[in-house]
This record gives C-alpha cells, structure tokens and sequence, in this order.
C-alpha cells in the first residue's frame, strides 16, 4: 500500500479525525489516564506500526532513527517512504526534519529520500486526557519546509552552529509567514545555500551541488536544474 492510499484510507475509511482515545499506563497495580502532551507524538507513530499491523499492511521499520523514513512501505527500500510526525495542533510544529549535516550527506548518498512522504498528525489532548485528531497531512519535504531571517533554511541554532531543520506553518498562510517551497528544486537549492553559510560545512559547498546533481542523475536518469539561491530567495522572504 501506498503512503497516498494509507493516508486515504485513514481519512475516508476509517474516519480518524472523528476518533478519540486516550493514554492509559498500567504499573504496580495503580492504572493511570496519561495528560502529558509532550508524549502523545510517539505514541501516535507506535499507534500507526499498529494499526499497519492490523490491517496486513507491508512495511518495514527503518534502523536508523535519525534520518527518514520511519517506514519502508515495500521490499525495493528506495520506494514508497513514509515518515510520520505529529505535533499539538494547538502550538506551532515542534519537530525536527533532521540533523541538517547528516541530511545533507545522506540525501546525496540516497537521493530517494527526498522522495519521502510525510505523514503528519496534528493532535489534541483534553485536560482529561482525551486524544483526538485535528488534521492530518500527507506532504513531501519541500511542502513543510521554509526559509528563516538570514538563513535559506528554517533551523535549530544553538551557540552559533547549525543543528536541526525545522518546519514551517505549511496550513496557515499569513503576513507574518515564511511561505514554503515551492519545488524539490528550490529546496535543493537553499540546502545548498546553507551548507555554504554553516561555517562547519562551507568547506564542503564548493562540491556539494556537483555531487547532489550526479548523484540523483545516476538514480533517476533526470538532470536537475537547481536555480542559483540569490535568483529565488525574495520570493521566500516573510511576507
């Protein structure tokens, strides 16, 4: 099954955004309703495994936590990429794309995983701990991904060095907004904006486009044509 067909399936069959459950936690005979927010995330990817489970649908579990998919959802593991978030609907989205320096080696390793769909689940926690579904997303990178002031990236920062990618309000448009990308083109061009302002990676900027571009040539047999930063970043201002 595909990542568009679970997503269907969730939505139309199973009607998940009329759903509610809750936490429970069982320990030393003393059974608990769980109202901390903060793990509802993870729960709902375990829910997900779950309900794949349930339904016989195919799926693999990637080994790697740090970088997508979360899922292989075939035997050939450079298709069908499912990566599932979640965050409360009612704040901005807390969680992190990935670590943006393994990010940017691995996604010319294997191109493929620009490829991922991004399954995203914007939950609500009642103060009794009842758990429902507000909207649910299926997106690619560069559908949740935004620039930031001084940056081509919207990144975690700390102490001066780049750390995580960050997403942007891809369901709420505004004039306070960053708008998103609008291609896997544009995205791949402020990735490689940003390995050349991250002081730790600059030295890797001469090459890292000829590399990229090679790379997903040979896996795909298509030439990218990626547009030069500076040509595109005003449309990608905050508005």
């Amino acid at each position: 099954m595909t990542a568009q067909e679970i997503f269907e399936k969730l939505l139309n069959e199973d009607k998940i955004l009329s759903m509610s459950g809750k936490i429970e936690f069982f320990f030393g005979g003393v059974n608990i309703v769980v109202k901390q927010k903060d793990i509802v995330g993870n729960v709902i990817q375990e829910w997900l495994q779950g309900w794949l489970d349930k339904n016989k649908i195919f799926y693999s579990v990637n080994t790697n936590s740090q970088m997508p998919p979360d899922f292989f959802l075939s035997e050939d593991k450079t298709k069908n990429l499912l990566e599932v978030k979640a965050f409360n609907r009612n704040a901005s989205p807390g969680f992190d794309i990935a670590d943006f320096r393994m990010y940017a080696q691995e996604i010319i390793n294997k191109p493929y995983m620009l490829h991922a769909d991004y399954l995203i689940f914007g939950y609500d926690m009642s103060d009794e701990g009842i758990v429902t579904i507000k909207d649910l997303w299926l997106k690619k990178v560069w559908e949740i991904t935004r620039s930031m002031e001084n940056w081509a990236l919207n990144l975690q920062i700390k102490k001066n060095v780049v750390h995580k990618i960050r997403p942007g309000l891809w369901y709420k448009i505004g004039k306070n907004n960053f708008p998103m990308f609008e291609s896997l083109e544009d995205f791949i061009s402020a990735i490689e904006e940003t390995v050349y302002q991250n002081p730790v990676t600059r030295n890797e900027a001469a090459n890292w486009k000829k590399n990229f571009l090679k790379s997903y040539e040979n896996f795909y047999g298509i030439k990218l044509k990626i547009p030069r930063w500076t040509d595109i970043s005003e449309k990608y201002q905050n508005k």
